[in-house]
């Protein structure tokens, strides 16, 4: 071999090793946490994140599920604290530190009908403006919120009427909110932790509860109960959000790359959450024939909506003036919808 020729292959060498150097540089490993599994609807959304991330840079995306680094409140200090790139948490959880967000808990102000529902997330006024300040006051920058279906009652008997659940232990998130919602709507609600939820209604503790039918279903819930009733009070709410302070030192193409992803991710849950709740509802009627499945109508939930304006007068308490303008934003987004 040449001495030239020796020459040019080190000179190549060290090019290459110039590439890869500048690109683990730049090439940076995101952490992504949140409060589901990789098959539940949050996991699905993460992990179309991740695949749009990965396929159109080098960085990676790090997911990790529910439990993974403690409880809800550890995985959002973790998250302002700059540890975690991405979360995902509902307003049920962050509603201590962001009031407004439980603005998505107070009954009737989201639609129930598919079309409307992607309607109303893909160009709500307050959900893709008004919020951005309110998350970046944390810390957060706020990418999407989704819905994972519509909540659905569990109980052990049947109710159509607020006095139908004059005595019924509903168990509800911990949220000040969801417990104004029930005991609003004629029931004893029960502040109490998911992994209470299963030992409570076999136990007699509680006496139902709210959630998707994709969780219903998924969790045997409806072996523990005799009656799902649709109210059409509301969705099941969740939002992504990035560190503000990780975000804004993005360069402007990283940025675009992670809005993109947000956008491809919701598009696809949007679709998929639908299907999931539907696949949810499908088994119960399967495997469990006897199980009443009852839906309100319009003229059944006239009591429960009047009863909800004390729920919104509760909101507005807890979060001013500002979860008023959103409050009635959202009213107007919802009609839009409906158009």
């Amino acid at each position: 071999m040449t001495v030239k020729t020796r020459l040019r292959l080190r000179t190549c060498a060290t090019v290459a090793f110039a590439l890869l150097t500048t690109t683990a540089v730049h090439a940076d490993n995101w952490r992504y946490a949140m409060e589901e599994g990789l098959t539940d609807p949050q996991g699905l959304y993460a992990t179309k994140f991740k695949e749009e991330i990965e396929a159109n840079s080098d960085h990676t995306v790090q997911i990790y599920p529910v439990g993974t680094l403690g409880e809800s409140a550890d995985a959002m200090e973790q998250a302002q604290a700059g540890l975690l790139q991405f979360i995902d948490q509902s307003p049920g959880f962050t509603g201590a530190l962001i009031p407004e967000a439980e603005a998505f808990l107070v009954p009737y102000i989201q639609p129930t009908d598919p079309v409307v529902v992607r309607k109303f997330f893909k160009e709500s006024v307050a959900i893709n403006e008004m919020f951005h300040d309110i998350y970046r006051e944390q810390g957060l920058e706020l990418l999407s919120m989704f819905p994972e279906g519509e909540m659905v009652v569990t109980t052990m008997e049947e109710f159509r009427t607020p006095e139908d659940l004059a005595g019924m232990k509903i168990r509800t998130m911990t949220s000040p909110l969801l417990l104004e919602t029930y005991t609003a709507f004629g029931a004893s609600p029960i502040a109490m932790p998911w992994g209470e939820l299963i030992g409570g209604l076999k136990t007699g503790m509680v006496d139902g509860q709210e959630n998707p039918a994709i969780w219903i279903e998924a969790y045997d819930l409806d072996n523990l109960t005799n009656v799902m009733t649709y109210t059409g009070h509301g969705q099941y709410t969740t939002a992504v959000m990035a560190n503000a302070e990780f975000y804004d030192g993005l360069s402007d193409a990283d940025k675009e790359l992670v809005q993109n992803a947000s956008q491809a991710a919701l598009d696809y849950i949007l679709d998929v959450a639908v299907e999931l709740d539907a696949t949810g509802l499908a088994k119960i009627k399967e495997t469990n024939p006897d199980y009443i499945i009852n839906r309100l109508t319009e003229a059944e939930r006239m009591p429960f909506k009047e009863r909800a304006k004390a729920v919104e007068a509760a909101f507005v308490e807890r979060a001013g003036e500002r979860g008023a303008a959103i409050l009635e934003q959202m009213k107007k987004d919802l009609v839009a919808a409906q158009q």
